[in-house]
């Protein structure tokens, strides 16, 4: 498995919360899916509310 770095941002009460977050993962998808996840479990979020940016290979 790779390791990825995520990076974007989600809708807050107080305006949007940028964020990093380093996954191991497969592939570039996987990443994106288990973020999106995480994010909603830790967060209360859905997915329409986080914008994700950036993914890299690191």
């Amino acid at each position: 498995m790779s390791q990825f770095t995520v990076s974007g941002r989600f809708r807050t009460r107080h305006g949007l919360q940028e964020f990093t977050k380093s996954i191991e993962a497969p592939n570039e998808s996987v990443a994106r899916e288990h973020v999106l996840s995480q994010l909603g479990s830790e967060h209360n979020l859905k997915r329409t509310q986080v914008e994700l940016g950036e993914v890299t290979a690191a």
